[in-house]
């Protein structure tokens, strides 16, 4: 193996840890908003798009 590619396979490894870090941490985000979204429902406070179609 080249140091070339041991550069570009690190790189790469590097990149898909990143990537994979990343989408985890967004749907770790998008859970909690989520269960603070219900939660907040639950206590009848609604969303102001709720209210656009009604008078």
């Amino acid at each position: 193996m080249s140091a070339h590619a041991l550069y570009v396979t690190a790189a790469y490894a590097a990149t898909a840890v990143i990537l994979t870090g990343l989408i985890g941490w967004v749907l770790f985000d998008l859970r909690a908003r989520r269960r603070e979204l219900a939660e907040l429902e639950a206590a009848g406070i609604r969303r102001r798009s709720d209210r656009a179609g009604k008078p």
